[in-house]
Order: structure tokens, then C-alpha cells, then sequence
């Protein structure tokens, strides 16, 4: 008979199952809700993964192997209007700046070290336990029935993905471009980004396609015949890989910025119950900065820290406890909200004096030296300060 959970976990996605895995190896009994989901699309979904990220993936065995991960040693980004940005590895002194992985392949992994972890139970209905954590998405229903609010700032554009097979290889580099296009009934131009991640392992020629559009453009796109819409993207991208094939369809959602009210809190009429959210469950941001996965797992990664360093005599639904989890992840969870807000914003704003700011800041932080290193090695993962990377930088 299963002992009886000392946590359970609403939601077994990647966040969810890493977390899982980690709290099992604080000897915890784990219940992991696992409801199947009815849709069949395949996913075309790519993440891009900062070192941080990866280091807790080794540890636990679940890090994929080429050609599921690809390690990216340039960062390429265009704005609309002559500015550039360019981040090398080599430059900041690593291997690469980050990995693209493959979802399913990774997701496959964690299913299987789920499977051979005695401590953890895997159900379809949620069980009662000391500590809930939720980790159901951005859509939780488990987060709506705490009664707890996720404000909601919704973005006038859609995330538009798919894979592609592509004329000439990647060579590890990912691509970013900011500029415009006419979505059908729209008088003015729509901001749009448009990102092209390498996938295949190093020499591969396949890319995941990221594109934020107007949602009207988006419906266009979408109408498209394969083969006239990687004729129209190759278009918007300037040819940069050649001729372009569709390797898999396409899917689309709309793009958010979200945060709930509260990370925490007492299960509503139960006694010596508390909650905690994680995960996208907790925080939603605009993708153009690929830190949407990184940010979730850092949350797991604080979680358990607060649990390994609790008092023997502190129990798992101690409030003061978990206050320690909220506290420290709200702060980086909004900074990076910021970020990712700030830069659509900036983008998204018409006339010639913004884009005339917009790109003399983008040349001018390429050549910022100490500025630009800090800011790459926090989306790398790494906590440096602005002094510290001042004081490497010169040596």
C-alpha cells in the first residue's frame, strides 16, 4: 500500500515532473496528477535552455542527447531599422550560450524517470496532502479554484510556431528579427518578432520557428499552403538560410504577460494544507527572450532549496516556509517580466523618432562591453554583477 503523500503535485508537465523527481530524492512520497490530455497535434515546441537549466536536467539523468539538444554559440538579433545585436560564446568565455531541446524527446525522458522512482505515485485525481504544488500551466483550473487572481496582460499579437528544413545549415546560431508587416483590415503596420532556433545538432539544417504576429496576420499565415508560407517567411528572414520547407505544421496561441496575485497560501477549508504555485502556473511572459522554461525551472530549483533547508521541526504546509519560496522567486520572475514587456513594447511602438531610439540603443548596447556581458550571463543563468563582469572584463 502507498504510503501516504507528504506532497502532491497538480500537473505533469516538464516543471511539474522535474520537480517531482527532485522532491524524491528528499526521500517525500510524491502523488504526480497526470490527467491525459485529448489532444493529438504533435508538438512543435523548442525550448531554449540556460546553463542552469541544463545542470539541473543532468542531475537528474534526463538531459537529451544530439540530436535533441543543440547547443547555440551565437545569438543574432536584428532590429527594424539597421540596429544589431550580436551575442557570441566565445566572447563570454563558455562553450555556448544556450540549448535548443527538443519537448517531446525531453518530456519522454522525465515520463520514464518518473517510472522508475518508487516514491513518487502518478494519478489522475488530486489527493490530499500537506503541501500542494501547482503546476497545470497558464490555464490551471486548480489556481482558479484556490480563488486566486492572475493578472493578465494580454498581448495584441499571437505566437505562431512550427519546424522547418532549411537550404543551408544553422551552424548553431540563432536569429532574431523586429520589424513590421500589414496584417488584412489593418490600416497601419503590426510589430512583429521573428525567431529561428537551430534544432539537429550541430551541422543540422533544421530550424524551430517562433513568430509573433498581429493575430489577424496570424490567421493569414496560418491559411497559407505550406509550401506559400515557407516561401513568405524565407521572404521575411532575407533568404538567411536559403529556401525553407515545412517539416512540421503549425500551431498558434495567443501571448501573454501574467502573474498571479500570490504564490502561496492555506488549502481553502482544510486544515494544515497549503499551496504553492510554479511554473507558468505562477508567471507568464512574451517569448521573444526564450526564458519562459528557464524561469519555471528555476522555480523548482528554489522550491526544493527551501524544503532541503527547512527546520527538522517546520512543517511542509508552513506558511513562513513557503513564504520563503515566494519571496525569492517573485522578484526574478518580475525583472524578467520587465525585461521581455519593455523590449515588445519598445518594438511595437511606431514612428520614425522611436525607431530611431530603439536601434541607436540597440548598436549602442552591442558595444556596451560590461553592461552587455552582465545582462547575457543572467539569461545564461549565471548571478554576476554588474562590478564582477566590470572587473573580468578588464583582466
Amino acid at each position: 500500500m502507498a504510503l501516504p503523500p507528504d506532497i502532491c503535485i497538480r500537473g505533469a508537465g516538464i516543471v511539474g515532473r522535474t520537480l517531482a523527481l527532485l522532491l524524491a530524492r528528499e526521500r517525500l512520497n510524491v502523488t504526480l496528477v497526470d490527467v491525459p490530455s485529448p489532444t493529438t497535434t504533435p508538438d512543435v515546441r523548442a525550448y531554449s535552455l540556460n546553463g542552469a537549466a541544463m545542470a539541473l536536467l543532468q542531475d537528474l539523468r534526463c538531459w537529451p542527447e544530439a540530436p535533441a539538444v543543440t547547443p547555440v554559440h551565437q545569438m543574432q538579433v536584428w532590429g527594424d531599422d539597421g540596429g544589431q545585436l550580436n551575442f557570441g560564446a566565445r566572447e563570454q568565455g563558455v562553450g555556448e550560450l544556450n540549448w535548443m531541446v527538443d519537448v517531446p524527446v525531453l518530456q519522454a525522458l522525465l515520463t520514464q524517470a518518473v517510472q522508475f522512482q518508487p516514491q513518487i505515485q502518478v494519478v489522475q485525481a488530486p489527493v490530499a496532502a500537506p503541501l500542494t504544488v501547482v503546476c497545470e500551466g497558464r490555464a490551471s483550473h486548480t489556481r482558479a479554484e484556490l480563488g486566486v487572481g492572475f493578472d493578465i496582460t494580454h498581448y495584441d499579437q499571437h505566437a505562431l510556431a512550427a519546424r522547418l528544413l532549411c537550404e543551408r545549415p544553422h551552424h548553431g546560431i540563432a536569429r532574431q528579427w523586429f520589424g513590421w508587416s500589414h496584417a488584412p483590415g489593418l490600416s497601419q503596420p503590426q510589430a512583429e518578432v521573428l525567431a529561428l532556433l537551430p534544432l539537429g545538432g550541430e551541422g543540422g539544417r533544421e530550424v524551430a520557428l517562433v513568430w509573433s504576429v498581429h493575430p489577424l496576420r496570424a490567421q493569414e499565415l496560418m491559411a497559407l499552403s505550406a509550401q506559400d508560407f515557407a516561401d513568405a517567411l524565407a521572404r521575411a528572414c532575407g533568404q538567411a538560410l536559403g529556401g525553407m520547407q515545412l517539416s512540421a505544421e503549425r500551431a498558434l496561441w495567443p501571448l501573454q504577460l501574467a502573474r498571479a496575485e500570490r504564490w502561496i497560501g492555506p488549502m481553502p477549508g482544510q486544515a494544515k494544507q497549503s499551496f504553492a504555485l510554479a511554473g507558468d502556473a505562477a508567471h507568464a511572459i512574451h517569448p521573444l527572450a526564450g526564458q519562459g522554461l528557464n524561469v519555471g525551472l528555476a522555480d523548482v530549483a528554489e522550491l526544493v532549496r527551501v524544503i532541503r533547508a527547512k527546520e527538522f521541526w517546520r512543517p511542509l504546509h508552513d506558511l513562513k516556509l513557503l513564504r520563503r519560496y515566494e519571496r525569492a522567486r517573485q522578484a526574478d520572475v518580475q525583472a524578467m517580466g520587465w525585461v521581455t514587456d519593455g523590449l515588445q513594447r519598445l518594438f511595437a511602438q511606431p514612428g520614425p523618432v522611436w525607431q530611431n531610439l530603439r536601434n541607436w540603443g540597440m548598436s549602442g548596447f552591442d558595444r556596451s562591453g560590461p553592461l552587455k556581458h552582465w545582462m547575457t550571463q543572467r539569461a545564461m543563468g549565471q548571478s554576476t554583477s554588474p562590478n564582477q563582469a566590470s572587473a573580468k572584463s578588464t583582466r
